[in-house]
């Protein structure tokens, strides 16, 4: 019961790490508001918590959406004590130049500006109660990148730098920061990383994975909840590398 009685909002909390992640923390004690803009997902991974956890409808990479769902947690669980940036979205494999526009103004808005909006709205909240935590879902791109995901990988490398940054400024308020950094897993964005799922293509991938298998769910529900809780009270600015030695 790490996170016994504390409240926490997890961003993309529907399916994948995000559902890990919420099944952790509800395990551990936490009460939860799963945010994802797929209302059928969150209320799917809510109903598995009797109260425990709540859904909550919202579009993550605009200030309104993300104002709604702090509002949801303060309104109806009293308060919030970890916030959990784990929405994020990728492209197909391709050469660089040949992204879009739309498709990079979409991983600028989920990947990063999510987390500035989310810092905007619930550091000052933290920094009255003088406490808080904020974990941010970064990944291997951006420490050890790989050809044809460049816009992907750059924006995953800002969430680790801004990770570090908001850690040395809020650790004065008693605030920490920390990342994790999965490697590929079981979940919805595998086969947009991949560009096809094929046996080929699997065994490919998993050969650059020392551990040889993919990141799961449970793997960040676990780490997760170790960084947000008291017994990582130490620990901020971090990139926590969850990657099978992926980054060795």
């Amino acid at each position: 019961m790490r996170l016994k009685d504390k409240i926490a909002i997890v961003t993309g909390g529907g399916s994948g790490f995000g559902e890990g992640i919420v099944r952790k923390f509800v395990a551990e004690g936490a009460r939860v508001v799963v945010a994802d803009r797929d209302r059928a997902a969150a209320e799917r991974v809510a109903g598995l918590f009797d109260g425990k956890a709540i859904a909550a409808e919202a579009d993550i990479s605009t200030e309104s959406g993300f104002a709604s769902v702090v509002q949801k947690a303060q309104r109806d669980f009293g308060g919030l004590d970890v916030l959990v940036n784990n929405a994020g979205v990728g492209h197909t494999p391709q050469p660089l130049e040949m992204v879009t526009d739309d498709m990079f103004d979409r991983i600028a808005s989920v990947n990063m500006k999510s987390i500035y909006y989310g810092a905007k709205i619930i550091v000052p909240h933290f920094k009255q109660q003088k406490s808080g935590v904020v974990l941010n879902v970064a990944s291997t791109g951006g420490v050890s990148p790989r050809p044809n995901l460049t816009w992907y990988n750059a924006s995953k490398g800002w969430v680790i730098t801004a990770t570090r940054a908001m850690a040395f400024e809020l650790a004065p308020f008693g605030i920490r920061v920390n990342a994790i950094n999965p490697v590929a897993g079981e979940t919805p964005l595998l086969k947009t990383f991949m560009g096809q799922d094929t046996p080929e293509i699997r065994a490919k991938f998993l050969s650059t994975i020392p551990l040889g298998r993919f990141s799961t769910p449970e793997d960040m529900g676990n780490a997760a909840a170790f960084l947000c809780s008291d017994e990582a009270s130490m620990i901020t600015g971090v990139a926590m590398e969850v990657d099978g030695g992926r980054c060795i």
